[in-house]
C-alpha cells in the first residue's frame, strides 16, 4: 500500500508540472494574520489534488549565538527526529505511507518546515507539521547522530572548491556580521553543541509573531484557515519583544584571500555589499548583473569562455539578504590565468560604467528576465516557497507584476548608473581557492 501511495503522489507532481495553469495577474495570495501573530498566506490553485505547505520561522543562523555558529541549523534538522507523540521513524514512516514528504532545514535568516501532500492528507500532514513545530523532543541520540552527520557534511565541502570560496568571502563581505559566519557552523563548533543549547535556542526563536504559514494547492482559504487555526492558533505568543538583527554595514578596505589546495584549476569569488528588492536601484541592477554576467550571452562568458578560452565558468549575480545583500562574481579558471582573468573581470566591471549598454544588450536582458519570471511560479510548491520568501522581505504579493513592470522601465542611463555604484572594481573583496601563492594577483 505504501508503494502505492509514493506512486499516486508522483503521478500527481507529473500532471501538476505538465497541466498547472497560468497565473492571473494581480496578488498571488489571500493574506491575513492570525491572532497569535502567525501570517498566514494561501494560494487557492485547484485542479491538483495536492496541498504544499511551508511554516517559516524568523529564526536562522543569524541568532546563533557568536559562540555557538550552527545552532540554528542543528536545531532545525531535530525537530522531525522526535516529538511528544512520536519517533522520528515513526514521523517517517506515518507520512511516507501516505506519499508524503515531511521536511525542516534552517538558513541565515529562518527555519523551515516543509509538508506535501494530497488534498485528502491535508489534516493528517498538518497535524504532524503542529508536533515538530510546537512539541520536539531533541532526543540525545539523535543530537548526537545529527552531529555526525553534520560534521561529515562540512568535511565532504571542503573538497570542493566554490564551496570553500563562497564560505571565505562571507566574512570579507560582511565583516563582524552574522551573515559572516557560516550557516552548518563548523566540525569543532557543532560537537560543542549540546541538547541544552538546541532547548534554549528552540524556546527563544520559534514563535508564532516571527512564522508564516503559506499553503498552496487544492484547498481554499477558509478551508485553510480553519485547519491552521485549529493546530496553530493556541500557540501562545511571547511577552518578550521580537530579536532585533542589525543591517549590515560596510567594511573597511577591500581584502583579499588566497586559499591553497592541490587542484589544477582555481576558483575566484569577488563580492562587495550591494541592495535588496526593497530599493528601487534593484531592477537596474538585476539587469546590469545580466548582461555582465547571467549567462551564455553575457560579456564575462563570450569575453572569457567563448573568445578567450580562459574559464570553465564565469558568473555575476545578485544576492538579496533580509539584514544585508550582496553582488557577487565568480570564475574558475587555470592556475596560470587567474591574473589574466581577474584583469578581464575588472576590465569588462568598468566597461559597464563609462560606456552605455547598446539596445540589443538591453532588451535581450530584460527580455530574458521578465519572460523567465514565470518559472519561479510554474508549480505548487514554488509558490508557497516564493510567497514565504516575499512576505520575509515584505515586497508584497503583488511584487511579480510590479517586478516586471519596473524591469521593462530599465533604461541604459539606469545601467550605467547602478553599474557606478556597484561595479567599481576596487570595491570588491576577493578569495581566489586553488595551487596559488599567497599573493594572487590583486
Amino acid at each position: 500500500m505504501r508503494r502505492r501511495a509514493i506512486v499516486s503522489m508522483l503521478l500527481v507532481l507529473i500532471v501538476l508540472v505538465a497541466a498547472t495553469p497560468a497565473r492571473p495577474a494581480g496578488p498571488l495570495a489571500h493574506r491575513e494574520m492570525l491572532p497569535n501573530g502567525i501570517v498566514l498566506l494561501v494560494a487557492e490553485r485547484p485542479g491538483v489534488p495536492i496541498v504544499i505547505t511551508r511554516a517559516y520561522t524568523r529564526a536562522g543562523s543569524v541568532l546563533d549565538p557568536p559562540d555557538k555558529p550552527g545552532l540554528a541549523n542543528l536545531t532545525a534538522d531535530l525537530l522531525t527526529r522526535g516529538t511528544e507523540k512520536r519517533s522520528g521513524v515513526e514521523l517517517d514512516q506515518t507520512i511516507e505511507f501516505v506519499g508524503g514528504a515531511l521536511e525542516a532545514g534552517a538558513g541565515q535568516d529562518g527555519i523551515g518546515v516543509s509538508l506535501s501532500v494530497l488534498k485528502r492528507d491535508f489534516a493528517l500532514g498538518l497535524d504532524l507539521m503542529r508536533e515538530v513545530m510546537l512539541a520536539p523532543t531533541f532526543p540525545e541520540a539523535e543530537l548526537q547522530r545529527k552531529v555526525s552527520e553534520i560534521q561529515a557534511a562540512i568535511r565532504r565541502s571542503e573538497e570542493d572548491p566554490q564551496s570553500v570560496a563562497v564560505r571565505a568571502v562571507a566574512p570579507l563581505v560582511f565583516p563582524g556580521h552574522p551573515y559572516g559566519r557560516r550557516v552548518y557552523g563548523t566540525p569543532e563548533s557543532v560537537a560543542r553543541l549540546t541538547r541544552d543549547d538546541v532547548v534554549k535556542f528552540y524556546r527563544e526563536s520559534v514563535r508564532p509573531d516571527a512564522t508564516i504559514v503559506a499553503v498552496a494547492g487544492d484547498v481554499t482559504v477558509d478551508e485553510a484557515r480553519r485547519e491552521v487555526l485549529a493546530r496553530f492558533g493556541a500557540w501562545p505568543r511571547p511577552a518578550t519583544p521580537l530579536p532585533v538583527i542589525p543591517k549590515a554595514r560596510p567594511g573597511g578596505s577591500p581584502r583579499s584571500e588566497s586559499i591553497t589546495r592541490a587542484l589544477s584549476q582555481a576558483t575566484i569569488m569577488m563580492g562587495r555589499q550591494a541592495i535588496n528588492q526593497t530599493d528601487p536601484e534593484y531592477f537596474p541592477l538585476a539587469v546590469a548583473s545580466y548582461i555582465l554576467g547571467g549567462g551564455s550571452t553575457s560579456r564575462l562568458y563570450v569575453r572569457l569562455r567563448e573568445q578567450g578560452g580562459l574559464v570553465y565558468g564565469a558568473f555575476g549575480y545578485a544576492s538579496p539578504g533580509k539584514y544585508g545583500s550582496a553582488y557577487y562574481v565568480s570564475a574558475q579558471t587555470r592556475t596560470a590565468e587567474i591574473a589574466k582573468v581577474l584583469h578581464q573581470i575588472r576590465e569588462e566591471l568598468d566597461r559597464l560604467r563609462k560606456e552605455p549598454v547598446s539596445a540589443a544588450e538591453l532588451q535581450l536582458a530584460k527580455d530574458y528576465l521578465i519572460g523567465s519570471y514565470p518559472f519561479r511560479l510554474d508549480t505548487t510548491a514554488k509558490v508557497a516557497g516564493f510567497i514565504v520568501s516575499i512576505e520575509d522581505a515584505g515586497l508584497g504579493l503583488d511584487y511579480p507584476d510590479r517586478y516586471k513592470a519596473a524591469v521593462a522601465r530599465v533604461t541604459a542611463a539606469d545601467v550605467m548608473r547602478v553599474a557606478n555604484r556597484f561595479f567599481v572594481p576596487g570595491s570588491f573583496d576577493q578569495v581566489v581557492v586553488g595551487d596559488v601563492p599567497a599573493s594572487n594577483g590583486r
